[in-house]
């Protein structure tokens, strides 16, 4: 069995039993359980594990033995990444015979598409409803998302794993043509190959459910076992000027509030690549705040300019939710009533030739007051491209947002406001939420045999297109912002992008991020490709990259130690409400290997996405996002030879049929100790 040392780090040569038996598959992303306030959704396997008969499906053909013709059931089906779709999920989730599903994953990404999101993304938690725009509620003019299957919306009651690691994939198949390819029809003979898969959740139900369990837990329990926890983590924001975080803004100053969304999803825990769904738009974001602040009368502008990112959008608008119920409640410096105009970015980087699209809001331009501004800022926006490979064009009046943040600012107020997509209707992007979001998706290409520091060096076709972009909204907001000066001189850097690309998208571990971050932080650096999931644990590194980045380029340096760095508050004219200080790594020495660090000065703020549905203990709201992620013990998936029913009774019967042996033995030997231990006389012996 040589595959079977592949990847069992020492098996071959351990004496562990275990290790002898089992190979582990290490390169696993499971599919796990969340809950909102009606239901749950996602995957789970029994809490001792499920295991079955590893079948092979590369097409559909194949499925037949597994729901039919096989004998051996339950089968843990290795499926093709090409036939993980609806149609053929529905057939598996309605059968017995099936105890588990290993996906890999498909090469090339599939031809026709593949989302396992919502066709109507986020629906019923945007600002359209019954008393808002009906005739635009639940994706009634435009299905945003044909492609979505909604799979990852679904609750399958066995688990589901995708193999990441093509190796494993191979050393799956390679056993199961070794012991369980059928001959001429009829099922293989004894041993067979199977897998089993653990990842079994504690919460069930709903979120209601869950939550009411914690709080039972640690109102009752001594030692409380937590079930689930709320998605959550932090909103990253900056201002132009710097403003005093600690108090209210003058009602009197207007804002303009330029926002993204820094997260992604897919069916598979904490595979969210988000390339077009997430990343090319907060990279596109970074640009444009980069070179707006590099503007040399930027000091001029009448009005402020917040830039914005928020967490946990794709969970029904956790971070702008938040953001705006902050602002609500004065927990925010800034109040709804100073934002005077909002810019979002969404997926921008699959533009049909040069057009980049203007979405409104419908409801809102009836409104005689907010039209002419509306008007106004679509009009800046389209004269900002004069003279860029960029083209602005308006959609039609009669069709509503896509799924944006701005969505919930909406509902709360009416905010003259603007969508830039690549797309005029439904999204361009064919892997929206799915793993196969990645930077071939947005056209990303480099040339063969460069070093990991020349790709990141290395300016993309796709980081010049999207520097075309941001170059536009550096100018848009610079004229927004009041500025009256030539903007030709207002320029995003591709090269800026292509790195901001190659970190986000390919490696988190590079030469760039490594000089900008904190020497603590240096951990959240990892090798393995960048994930944008939201999680429970927060910070997550998106966040953490995200905030060093924009504080990189939109901070200063400043001369200051490291002991006055880390405590400005000790320091004379730090100014810390208005300015936040990071001691950073630095880049190498070039003539050793101890870093150079500095501090930058910035206004870089962090903020919480958390839903205010946790904070108002309000579990089944409607208002507010309320998925939670289920807890778990372990997860981890491995393969074996399995003998037959048969074999395994005689087993068992010898077995039992030896210990009673053993039992009986030693019951007659213990009896007859005395006899059968005693020590003979020494016939030479004399007693007296």
């Amino acid at each position: 069995l040589e595959w079977a040392c592949v990847l069992s780090s020492g098996s071959c040569e351990g004496n562990s039993v275990e290790r002898k038996i089992y190979i582990p598959l290490n390169k696993t992303a499971p599919c796990v359980r969340l809950l909102n306030a009606t239901h749950q959704i996602g995957c789970q396997s029994s809490i001792s594990g499920d295991t079955g008969v590893i079948h092979v499906v590369e097409k559909e053909e194949d499925l037949n033995w597994v729901l039919a013709d096989g004998p051996h059931p339950p089968y843990m089906i290795l499926l093709d990444g090409n036939l993980f779709n609806r149609l053929v999920m529905q057939q598996l989730k309605g059968t017995s015979r099936v105890s588990g599903l290993a996906v890999s994953i498909a090469k090339p990404n599939p031809p026709q598409g593949f989302s396992p999101g919502l066709k109507c993304p986020n629906d019923g938690f945007g600002v359209y409803s019954k008393d808002y725009g009906p005739q635009y509620a639940h994706c009634n003019r435009t299905v945003w998302n044909p492609v979505g299957s909604g799979l990852s919306y679904e609750d399958f009651d066995f688990p589901i794993f995708l193999l990441e690691d093509a190796n494993e994939t191979q050393v799956i198949k390679q056993c199961y043509q070794d012991h369980n390819v059928p001959t001429d029809g009829s099922g293989p003979e004894y041993p067979l190959c199977a897998m089993q898969l653990f990842s079994h959740m504690h919460a069930v139900t709903s979120t209601v459910t869950c939550m009411r369990r914690n709080s039972i837990q640690n109102t009752f329990s001594i030692n409380p076992e937590t079930v689930c926890d709320p998605l959550l983590d932090y909103n990253v924001w900056s201002t132009l000027h710097p403003i005093n975080s600690s108090e209210k803004v003058d009602p009197k100053k207007e804002f303009i509030m330029v926002a993204t969304r820094i997260d992604s999803h897919s069916f598979f825990w904490n595979i969210a690549p988000g390339a077009e769904s997430a990343v090319s738009s907060f990279v596109t974001h970074l640009a444009a705040a980069e070179a707006l602040h590099k503007a040399s009368d930027v000091h001029l502008l009448q009005r402020n300019i917040m830039f914005t990112f928020f967490q946990g959008e794709t969970f029904d608008y956790i971070g702008s939710s938040r953001m705006v119920y902050d602002m609500e409640k004065d927990k925010f410096p800034l109040r709804l009533e100073n934002i005077h105009s909002f810019v979002e970015l969404n997926q921008v980087a699959l533009r049909n030739g040069s057009i980049l699209w203007m979405h409104t809001d419908p409801v809102s331009r009836l409104n005689a007051t907010v039209e002419p501004q509306i008007k106004n800022l679509l009009d800046i926006l389209s004269n900002s491209s004069v003279g860029a490979n960029v083209t602005l064009q308006e959609v039609g009046f009669s069709q509503s947002l896509p799924p944006s943040s701005f969505q919930r600012f909406l509902r709360a107020r009416h905010i003259p406001g603007v969508v830039l997509t690549d797309h005029q209707a439904s999204f361009q992007n064919r892997y929206y939420q799915s793993m196969y979001d990645t930077p071939e998706n947005i056209r990303m290409q480099y040339p063969e045999g460069l070093s990991p520091e020349e790709t990141l060096e290395y300016v993309t076709d796709t980081a010049k297109s999207l520097a075309e972009v941001a170059t536009v909204v550096a100018r848009a907001l610079y004229r927004l912002a009041g500025g009256a000066n030539d903007t030709s001189a207002i320029q995003a850097d591709p090269k800026t992008i292509t790195q901001m690309l190659y970190g986000f998208l390919i490696k988190m571990n590079n030469s760039w991020f490594q000089s900008i971050i904190k020497p603590d932080l240096k951990g959240i650096l990892g090798d393995d490709v960048p994930q944008h999931y939201v999680a429970v644990s927060s910070p997550v590194n998106t966040t953490y990259l995200v905030q060093y980045v924009l504080a990189n380029l939109t901070g200063t340096v400043v001369n200051l130690t490291k002991e006055e760095c880390l405590n400005p508050e000790k320091t004379p004219n730090a100014e810390k409400e208005m300015y936040d200080y990071a001691w950073v790594q630095g880049s190498l020495d070039p003539n050793s290997t101890s870093r150079v660090p500095y501090c930058v000065r910035s206004t870089v703020r962090l903020s919480k996405a958390l839903s205010p549905a946790f904070e108002l203990r309000e579990w089944g709201s409607t208002e507010y996002s309320t998925w939670t992620e289920s807890r778990w013990k372990e997860i981890r998936a491995r393969i074996f030879l399995v003998a037959s029913k048969e074999l395994e009774i005689i087993t068992l019967v010898v077995g039992i049929a030896i210990l009673v042996f053993s039992l009986v033995a030693t019951h007659f030997i213990n009896a007859k100790a005395d006899v059968l231990f005693s020590i003979p006389r020494d016939p030479g012996a004399v007693a007296y």
